[in-house]
């Protein structure tokens, strides 16, 4: 009896199903990512005035007057759009060293120029230490490898400002890093389709004035929180200065976290940096 000598198909399930084996990352960019988790879903702003007071301050900004959050709002979209326009047409192409500390002192003293003045400098004051903050971003993201030049990165240095939006108490476990960045994308793709061919930021176009508006009601809550933390006797003992320090301080740390996880993302795939991220996460129990 002659043997059937033909080849043999696999079964569909085991032929085509088969899942590609997961890219490993180095040690060094393992503990890269390790410090970007930590940074992201770390202690919030609220988190950090608490550890300078010596006391719990979670409720900074949830009470205050409705002409007070009035101007905060205002001036919270007034500032992402100047610095938008501003800050990365500006920043020089040359060099690596992200300078955190020089955009750091710089923004700790527009600040506490503005706190001397009250509520009403706010809408002075924080546009330029907005500004100041988003060239120090930029020169974060140059360091980690992003083309400056490219929109994409211009929107990417603008959304940190969403990821430090989140209260003391839900330590970002309702709104995660990946979370916030899901919740943006669909904005951050329509506002680059409006660029596409333009090669600049336009803030004028409507796609780019809705993520600017989405990314202003979170980044509005820590600047309620700065503000309130300004009036708190507390705090105010510490001086105004060093809750300024601890604002920048807040979103260069998020900065970085930020653009490790985009620079990890293009050297092993956003499927393997989120798994990775993920375990990550639930080893530090964050």
């Amino acid at each position: 009896m002659s043997q059937d000598l033909r080849p043999q198909t696999p079964p569909p399930s085991t032929a085509y199903h088969a899942a590609p084996p997961e890219i490993a990352l180095s040690d060094e960019d393992r503990e890269a990512l390790r410090q970007a988790v930590l940074a992201l879903e770390g202690p919030s702003y609220v988190a950090r005035l608490s550890a300078l007071a010596g006391r719990p301050v979670e409720l900074l900004g949830q009470a205050l007057p409705v002409p007070v959050s009035d101007v905060i709002s205002k001036a919270t979209q007034t500032a992402l759009t100047r610095a938008l326009r501003y800050a990365l047409r500006t920043i020089p192409k040359e060099g690596r060293d992200p300078e955190t500390r020089v955009h750091k002192a710089l923004a700790v003293l527009s600040g506490a120029m503005g706190g001397a003045l009250g509520i009403s400098a706010v809408l002075v004051e924080l546009p330029v230490s907005t500004t100041i903050m988003l060239r120090s971003i930029a020169r974060i993201a140059q360091s980690e490898g992003e083309d400056l030049a490219d929109p994409e990165t211009a929107l990417a240095c603008v959304q940190v400002f969403a990821l430090g939006g989140h209260s003391g108490s839900d330590n970002l476990h309702e709104a995660g890093y990946f979370a916030v960045r899901a919740a943006m994308a669909k904005s951050v793709t329509r506002a680059l389709q409006q660029m596409a061919g333009r090669g600049v930021v336009d803030e004028s176009t409507s796609a780019i004035l809705r993520l600017l508006t989405q990314i202003g009601a979170r980044f509005g809550v820590a600047v309620s929180q700065k503000v309130a933390a300004q009036a708190v006797p507390v705090i105010g003992a510490i001086g105004g200065a060093a809750v300024n320090a601890a604002f920048i301080d807040h979103f260069q740390t998020l900065a970085r976290g930020h653009f490790t996880v985009r620079r990890l993302e293009r050297s092993y795939g956003r499927g393997t940096v989120r798994a990775a991220y993920d375990r990550i996460r639930a080893q530090e129990g964050l």
